[in-house]
C-alpha cells in the first residue's frame, strides 16, 4: 500500500507539473460542453420557406402569416411560379416550398378537402423529416382554426394527442448534455492515460521504474488511480455546469450515477493503458486512441438511437463501453432510473472492467 501511495504522489506531481496537460484536464472539457451542447442539435430553428400562393385569398394569407409568426421560419420572397420556387431550393436559398393551389379558401368554406403541396429538400433526411413535421403541424392546426379538419398534405399523419415524458419541453440540450459528459469523461480517462506510459517511454523514466521491485499490479494501479479520480471530479464539475447553464436536473440517484461512472472509468482507463503499452511513441498512441474513440462514439447512440441501427451494430455495442454509459447516464439523469433498471448494463460493464483490467496488467511487460 505504501508503494502505491508513493506512485500516486509521483503521478500527481507529474500531472500538475505538465503545464500543457492542465488546460486539457480542466479547461477544454468545459469549453467543449458549452459549445457542443448548443451546436450539436437536431432541432430546426431557421427554416427558409418559399411560399407560392396561387389563391391569394384571406385564408391563404392567414396560413402564410402563421409561418411568419413562427420563430422557426423565414419566408423567402417568391414569384408566382412553382418552378422558380424550386430553383430556390436547387440554389440552396430555400429549404422547402409550400404551394397553395387555386380554390383553397373556396373549398375550405364549403368544407371540402383542400390540398396544399410541400416540397422539401431532403439531402439531409433528418432535417427533411423535421421540416415536414413542423410544417404539417402548422398547416393542420390552422386548418382546424378555419373550421376545416380535412386538409390534405400529401400523406398527412394521423392526428394524435401526445404527452412527452422525461423531457416535456422537447429541449434537445437536455438530451445531448448527458451524452457529451460521457465523451468528456472518456477523453480525460482514456486519452490521457494512453499518453502517460508512452510519454515515460520517450523520456526514459519508465526504465527507472522497471529496475525497481515494484510489482506490475502496483504500477497499473498507480497509473490508473490519478486519472480515475480526476475523471470523476470532471464529471462532478460538468454536472454542476450543466445545472447552472442548461438547468439540467438529475432525477435519479447521484451516488448511483457515480458508482456506474467509477466502474466505467476502470474500463476506459484500462483500455487506454492497453493502447499505451502497445505503442512506442505518442504519435502511434494518439492515432490508435482517436480511431477507437471515433468508432465507439459514433456507435454509442450519442446522436442517433441505437435501436435504429442494424443488428450487427447492436451486436458490436455489447463490447462498446460508451454505449452502456451513454444509456445509463441518460436513464439516471432524465428518467430517474434506479439500480434495478440499470442492472443489466451494470453487470455488462463490470464484466468489461474485469476483462480490460486483466489485459492491461498482463499486457505490461516489466523488463529489467
Amino acid at each position: 500500500m505504501r508503494t502505491i501511495l508513493f506512485l500516486l504522489q509521483k503521478e500527481f506531481i507529474q500531472i500538475f507539473r505538465n503545464k500543457s496537460m492542465l488546460p486539457i484536464i480542466f479547461l477544454l472539457p468545459i469549453i467543449q460542453l458549452l459549445i457542443l451542447a448548443n451546436a450539436a442539435t437536431q432541432e430546426m430553428k431557421n427554416i427558409n420557406l418559399a411560399v407560392v400562393d396561387f389563391d391569394n385569398s384571406t385564408y391563404s394569407q392567414r396560413l402564410i402569416n402563421a409561418f411568419y409568426h413562427s420563430s422557426f421560419y423565414t419566408i423567402i420572397p417568391t414569384p408566382q411560379s412553382e418552378n422558380k420556387a424550386i430553383d430556390l431550393v436547387h440554389n440552396g436559398d430555400a429549404d422547402a416550398v409550400l404551394v397553395i393551389n387555386h380554390g383553397f379558401e373556396k373549398n375550405l368554406v364549403k368544407g371540402e378537402k383542400v390540398s396544399v403541396q410541400l416540397l422539401v429538400n431532403s439531402i439531409n433526411g433528418t432535417a427533411a423529416s423535421l421540416i415536414n413535421g413542423y410544417t404539417s403541424s402548422i398547416i393542420q392546426s390552422n386548418a382546424q382554426l378555419f373550421g376545416a379538419g380535412n386538409v390534405e398534405i400529401g400523406m398527412l399523419p394521423v392526428h394524435t394527442d401526445s404527452r412527452f415524458w422525461y423531457n416535456p419541453d422537447l429541449n434537445y440540450k437536455l438530451y445531448m448534455v448527458p451524452g457529451i459528459l460521457v465523451i468528456l469523461v472518456t477523453i480525460i480517462g482514456m486519452f490521457l492515460t494512453a499518453l502517460n506510459i508512452v510519454r515515460e517511454k520517450e523520456l526514459g523514466t519508465i526504465e527507472q521504474i522497471n529496475v525497481t521491485p515494484i510489482k506490475k499490479y502496483q504500477f497499473i494501479v498507480g497509473k490508473l488511480l490519478p486519472f480515475w479520480i480526476i475523471a470523476l471530479f470532471e464529471l462532478a464539475f460538468g454536472l454542476i455546469i450543466a445545472r447552472l447553464v442548461f438547468n439540467l436536473t438529475i432525477l435519479g440517484s447521484i451516488p448511483l450515477l457515480f458508482t456506474f461512472a467509477a466502474v466505467y472509468l476502470l474500463v476506459a482507463l484500462s483500455f487506454g493503458l492497453i493502447l499505451s503499452t502497445s505503442s512506442s511513441n505518442q504519435q502511434q498512441v494518439m492515432f490508435l486512441t482517436f480511431f477507437f474513440m471515433i468508432v465507439f462514439i459514433m456507435m454509442s447512440g450519442l446522436f442517433t438511437p441505437t435501436e435504429s441501427m442494424p443488428k450487427w451494430a447492436n451486436y458490436f455495442n455489447t463490447i462498446n463501453p460508451l454505449y452502456y454509459f451513454m444509456r445509463v447516464n441518460r436513464m439516471i439523469i432524465l428518467k430517474g432510473s434506479g439500480f434495478r433498471d440499470i442492472f443489466p448494463e451494470f453487470i455488462s460493464m463490470s464484466v468489461l472492467a474485469i476483462v480490460t483490467m486483466f489485459f492491461a496488467v498482463n499486457r505490461y511487460k516489466k523488463t529489467v
